[in-house]
């Protein structure tokens, strides 16, 4: 005969059965469960080229599922009617402070790189921001402060004395390229170079620099003298000694001729010179009215001098008001440009959007705080000179292409895909516009909602997050 327990016992080993599969499902849908979910919102990717609604799950600060399914998270944020973008990646960003890093991500930057100045001493660079920063940072070995150090300029950003006006002897040249060098072992992003600031330094000394460019395989940022003999010598340069070259602020060098330099661009990748370069939306510029890049206003004319605005009082500047502030130093806005030169630029499928942020001691350039947002309000949005997808693909995936041979880190950057650094920037296509002027350069533009650097939310609403520092340096191994 079998036995048969009492009607309470089955009763009971059922109800623990399914007690027990509730908490194995629970916990399975925990596991499921991500950090961070960004909802609805128009994923906009330009390496697969979606663009379409969907959910993006985050996890341990990469993106581990975009589906058009509903991801579930232990945070939401809801992106309805906003696009999803990636991070923008800004490779010419002056600065690199705390107060800079919270003006670009509420412009929606994930990435600063500080590329063409650069620093002299990169393990000195990465070690003063070892403790986190709002935003990534990266930065390159400079032939301007490496050649300021190795002659003794007094200079503090440029070069004021030596620096700029002395050419290097024969050993100088070997110490610079050797501490260049020394710079790249150390994990530099690249090389910066700014002939207008170091006239003195012969060919001589700038091909030593280029072979070493050359040699590491690695982009020199440059910013050449202006118009198409300055991109010609840089050209030259390159052609000699097989150097990548990276052409800083296209518009800025080529002012009325910026078309021209741009055709110069696109015949160079014809014949195979490897070559790239970027553009920032403004049609005035800014530098340190002491630096030798401004010696050509000297002896200039009263009308030429009134390109230059003393951005602290928004005067432009007469031949003797030139020589008063040149005496005290600091940066000065220069208007030489037209909008029709910056569109072209801007348009142009050769560039990519960088910002050249210029900030010191509470004055400077409105770029700093608006360069993404007024391409994507601007040149998107009211002129149509880009999709939003090329626009896009500008400010992300051609910067991160451009540096991913040296640093493989930035495979991981400017795309939006399983796998990737979960760097994002979500922001309303219909309202973003830059609000920064040369008045008053420090005004946050519009439309930039939520900013996400490692899956930490740095921007939320449109307010930095107060008290996270997710930023993580962006180093060559």
């Amino acid at each position: 005969m079998r036995f048969h327990g009492p009607p309470e016992g089955r009763h009971y080993r059922a109800l623990a059965a399914l007690v027990g599969m509730v908490l194995i499902l629970t916990a399975l849908v925990r596991a499921q469960a991500f950090d961070l979910v960004i909802a609805n919102g128009r994923v906009v990717d330009p390496e697969s080229g979606l663009d379409a609604v969907r959910y993006v799950g985050v996890r341990g600060g990469t993106i581990a599922a975009i589906s058009s399914e509903k991801l579930e998270g232990r945070t939401v944020i809801d992106a309805s009617g906003l696009v999803v973008s990636p991070g923008f990646i800004d490779m010419h960003a002056h600065g690199q402070t705390p107060e800079t890093y919270r003006f670009q991500a509420r412009d929606g930057v994930t990435t600063a790189l500080e590329l063409e100045v650069g620093t002299g001493d990169i393990a000195a660079w990465y070690a003063a921001r070892k403790s986190g920063t709002l935003i990534n940072h990266g930065v390159s070995i400079g032939h301007i402060p490496v050649r300021m150090a190795v002659l003794e300029d007094p200079g503090a950003f440029l070069p004021t004395g030596d620096g700029a006006h002395r050419a290097a002897s024969p050993e100088q040249i070997k110490e610079i390229a050797r501490r260049i060098t020394a710079g790249l072992d150390q994990g530099a992003v690249s090389i910066g170079a700014g002939f207008p600031y170091t006239p003195a330094a012969t060919e001589a000394e700038l091909i030593e620099v280029f072979r070493v460019s050359a040699s590491h395989r690695v982009p020199i940022h440059a910013h050449i003298r202006r118009g198409a003999a300055g991109l010609e010598e840089a050209l030259k340069l390159a052609s000699m000694t097989k150097a990548p070259l990276h052409v800083v602020h296209i518009n800025s060098t080529g002012v009325l001729a910026t078309r021209e330099l741009l055709n110069m661009l696109t015949a160079a990748t014809q014949k195979g010179i490897d070559v790239s370069t970027e553009a920032y939306p403004y049609t005035a510029g800014m530098t340190e009215i002491q630096s030798a890049n401004l010696d050509e206003y000297v002896d200039a004319s009263e009308e030429r001098t009134s390109q230059l605005e003393w951005p602290r009082t928004g005067e432009r500047l007469t031949r003797a008001t030139f020589q008063k502030y040149r005496k005290i130093g600091g940066p000065v806005v220069i208007h030489t440009n037209t909008e029709e030169m910056v569109s072209a630029a801007v348009s142009s499928p050769l560039t990519m959007i960088a910002s050249d942020a210029y900030w010191e001691n509470g004055t400077g350039h409105p770029r700093t705080a608006g360069t993404f947002s007024r391409v994507l309000g601007r040149y998107v949005r009211e002129s149509r000179a880009l999709t939003l997808m090329d626009a896009i693909r500008k400010m992300t995936l051609m910067p991160a292409q451009r540096l991913e041979r040296r640093v493989q880190s930035m495979q991981a950057k400017g795309r939006l895909r399983v796998g990737a650094d979960a760097d994002i920037t979500v922001f309303d296509a219909a309202t973003v516009l830059d609000r920064s002027t040369y008045r008053e350069p420090a005004l946050p533009p519009s439309g930039i909602a939520h900013v996400i650097v490692g899956g930490v939310p740095v921007v939320r609403n449109g307010q930095i997050v107060e008290g996270v520092n997710p930023g993580r340096a962006v180093r060559a191994k």
